[in-house]
C-alpha cells in the first residue's frame, strides 16, 4: 500500500508564504504523476497543481498561477508546493495525490485520475 504523508501547513498572514511537503512511501515514486488539491468547508475538492513524472511538465489552477510552484525530488520521494502571496481564500486542507502512468509527460487534473491520496495538511491564511 502506497502512503502519502503531507506536512508544512500552518497559520500565516495574508501575503505570507508556506512550503508544503508530501513524502511518498513507494520507492518507485518516479513512476507517478503527482498533484495537489485543496478543499475548504462546504466546497468540493479542487485542483491546485500537477507535475509530470520527471518534473518537466507542470500546470496550475488559474487561481494560484504565478503564486504557487509545484516541484518534486525523485531521489527523496518528495513532492513540494511553494505557496507565496497567500490570500484568505487559499485557506483549505491541502492534499497530495499520486497517479500511476507509463508516460513521462503525463499530467492529471481530475481527482479520479489519481490512485493514492494523503491525509491532508491545513493551511489557514488570516490576520
Amino acid at each position: 500500500q502506497v502512503q502519502l504523508v503531507e506536512s508544512g501547513g500552518g497559520l500565516v498572514q495574508p501575503g505570507g508564504s508556506l512550503r508544503l511537503f508530501c513524502v511518498v512511501s513507494d520507492h518507485i515514486f518516479s513512476l507517478y504523476a503527482m498533484g495537489w488539491f485543496r478543499q475548504s468547508p462546504g466546497k468540493e475538492r479542487e485542483f491546485v497543481a500537477t507535475i509530470s513524472r520527471t518534473g518537466r511538465r507542470a500546470d496550475y489552477a488559474d487561481s494560484v498561477k504565478g503564486r504557487f510552484t509545484i516541484s518534486r525530488d525523485n531521489a527523496r520521494n518528495t513532492l513540494y508546493l511553494q505557496l507565496n502571496s497567500l490570500k484568505p481564500e487559499d485557506t483549505a486542507v491541502y492534499y497530495c495525490a499520486a497517479g500511476r502512468t507509463n508516460f513521462i509527460d503525463t499530467i492529471y487534473y481530475r481527482p479520479n485520475d489519481y490512485n493514492y491520496w494523503g491525509q491532508g495538511t491545513q493551511v489557514t491564511v488570516s490576520s
